[in-house]
């Protein structure tokens, strides 16, 4: 048995040891949180690579990139005659049947001319009667050799075409290829050469000379030619009656074989913008163009070809 003593130094030991532990559990909370490292900072959200186009699902010629032509998205519709002028595709709505016009500033007793191939007046019959364009505050038209019009077109829904309803309710389309309302607007500070325009060092710069505009038809006798057929009608051209008029008097001569010439039957010609006009007596007209060597085409080009030649009496 224990003695009292040994009993009294033994609870001694039980209680510092107790003691101690109570003591020491503070430092090792506190060597704890110092070797305990520090929540680490959330990770940064990855960012995605950029993708092309042609990855993100679109299709890669459909980007615009700087400095490059704007894209179908951007057609710009002309609000003005001169953003009209140029190439567009005449369509019918709901099939295959499409015509390349083009819209031109020359004037004609028809308005501004437009041209197309001869093929169009078999792929769209309604194209036979157009006989020239015109551009008012109601919009673009196509109109016939009276100006009445044939084709008034307005803005359609999608906002980057035309769409006119004819006479017997088809409904075309007409949308732009290559017009002038497409073009890029000129820079910003760009510097516009003229002729009184002086150079940083004091020298006049070198000024291209106008483009020297094409010569009308000469006064006296022409033969028409048809295709294969030579001389098969004979006109006369007379100066203008008038002093400052720009129509003058035209004469078929007899004996005319061509009896497209001799319906027609054309009185008067003007020469303007670089194009011949004929005019029939019954208001109808006929352009032409020179094509050198006194000779003068059809403009455009359709059925027959047309050609008028200088000749000596």
């Amino acid at each position: 048995m224990r003695n009292p003593t040994m009993r009294r130094t033994a609870r001694a030991g039980i209680l510092a040891g107790i003691l101690a532990a109570v003591l020491a559990a503070p430092a090792m909370n506190t060597a704890s949180a110092q070797e305990t490292p520090s929540a680490p900072e959330p990770a940064p959200t990855p960012v995605p690579p950029a993708t092309s186009p042609a990855e993100d699902g679109a299709s890669a010629g459909s980007a615009t990139l700087p400095g490059s032509s704007p894209g179908p998205s951007t057609i710009t519709l002309p609000t003005t005659l001169a953003g009209a002028a140029g190439t567009w595709d005449l369509s019918l709505d709901g099939g295959r049947r499409r015509c390349v016009l083009t819209l031109a500033m020359d004037t004609s007793p028809s308005g501004r001319v437009a041209r197309f191939p001869a093929g169009c007046r078999r792929a769209l019959p309604l194209m036979a009667g157009i006989g020239g364009w015109l551009f008012t505050g109601e919009g673009l038209r196509l109109v016939d050799r009276n100006l009445r019009p044939i084709l008034a077109f307005a803005k359609n829904p999608d906002g980057m075409s035309l769409g006119a309803t004819a006479e017997n309710g088809e409904h075309y389309n007409l949308v732009p290829l290559q017009i002038a309302a497409m073009q890029p607007p000129a820079a910003p500070g760009t510097a516009v050469s003229t002729p009184t325009a002086v150079a940083a060092d004091g020298a006049a710069p070198a000024s291209v000379p106008p483009e020297k505009p094409a010569d009308g038809p000469a006064l006296g006798l022409y033969a028409l030619d048809r295709a294969e057929q030579k001389d098969v009608c004979r006109l006369e051209f007379s100066a203008p009656i008038e002093a400052g008029k720009d129509t003058a008097p035209l004469r078929v001569l007899p004996d005319c074989r061509d009896s497209g010439i001799t319906v027609f039957d054309p009185v008067t010609w003007r020469f303007a913008n670089g194009h011949l006009t004929l005019k029939a007596r019954r208001g109808h007209a006929v352009n032409l163009v020179a094509v050198g060597d006194g000779r003068w085409r059809r403009d455009p080009e359709i059925g027959a070809p047309l050609v008028l030649r200088k000749v000596e009496p």
